[in-house]
């Protein structure tokens, strides 16, 4: 499919709205590991999320059921994405600035690109890897802003992106998954809610051995923070992204990892007094710039004057 066909407005408007809510959760996760253990604050996210998206299937009049193997493609995906990624995010926080975890998970690209190729088959035109390159020097830069403006000492920071670089390799598999058949062939909403249902047991047993029972103790304040990352975080945008991921690949769709920074530090500018440097503008810039690049329509060939 070509870039000019997949690049629709309405897959264009999905992207956005992806982008743009999370790029607003990375404020709420550092809410929630201030106040909860991480793995209690990934479980409580994803029970009510998983909730919600089978609520959604319900209205939407879909069998809530799966046949054997799409169940064990849901298993592995719940445990990719809804586990393993989002269990090692929200530890990385512990360690590290949520801008830092934001702007490495920018890299999405990267592995999400080359499995695409490996696995599927995805093309990968001139026009995207150029783009690619030219983000991925923004991300260096955002990067390298946000560790010297980190307040923790090196090992903490190292600790926090090796966390974060295992959480984008978990994420990177689960959105490769999404472009495989079986995957196309079952209802979106559906399979994610038995991920997200399987994947939040596995966080639930992960939280219980690790950090003891579930605290109930929660304020209005960690409450709302749960109900925002589960029903705009997850069920409102998961199903837009794994829907990009089909139509676009899983390179293109990962671009919003690239943006996702962007918005976070610009909600941050607002509501934590987040300061600008000369490094992060420039990051800013490279970052908008490559996504204009890899996913612009490839210029058509004029025809021979007659």
């Amino acid at each position: 499919m070509s870039q000019a066909t997949r690049v629709t407005p309405r897959a264009l408007a999905a992207f956005l709205l992806i982008t743009l809510i999370w790029g607003s959760t990375w404020l709420v996760i550092k809410d929630q590991v201030g106040a909860l253990p991480p793995a209690w604050a990934v479980t409580y996210r994803f029970v009510l999320a998983a909730a919600g998206m089978f609520a959604l299937a319900a209205l939407r009049r879909e069998p809530l059921g799966l046949p054997l193997p799409a169940l064990g493609f849901a298993t592995l995906l719940g445990l990719f994405q809804f586990f393993g990624n989002f269990q090692l995010v929200y530890r990385a926080e512990q360690h590290i600035t949520s801008g830092l975890v934001a702007v490495i998970f920018a890299l999405l690209l990267v592995p999400n690109t080359l499995l695409g190729r490996i696995f599927v088959g995805t093309r990968v035109s001139a026009r995207f890897v150029a783009g690619s390159l030219v983000a991925i020097a923004g991300i260096v830069l955002l990067m390298l802003h946000e560790y010297r403006a980190g307040p923790n000492g090196g090992a903490a920071v190292l600790s926090g992106i090796a966390l974060t670089g295992l959480a984008v390799l978990s994420a990177s598999t689960s959105n490769v998954m999404q472009a495989a058949q079986i995957a196309r062939r079952s209802s979106t909403v559906v399979l994610i809610a038995w991920a997200m249902l399987l994947g939040a047991l596995a966080d639930a047993t992960f939280a219980w051995i690790t950090a003891g029972p579930p605290p109930f103790d929660l304020g209005t304040r960690q409450l709302l923070g749960i109900a925002y990352l589960a029903i705009m975080g997850s069920v409102v945008t998961f199903p837009l992204y794994f829907a990009l991921i089909r139509d676009w690949g899983p390179g293109p769709a990962a671009y919003s990892s690239v943006l996702i920074p962007v918005v976070a530090m610009g909600l941050s500018t607002l509501f934590e007094g987040y300061q600008w440097s000369a490094l992060a503008a420039g990051g800013a810039a490279l970052a908008l710039a490559g996504l204009v690049i890899a996913l612009s329509p490839p210029r058509q060939a004029r025809s021979p004057s007659r």
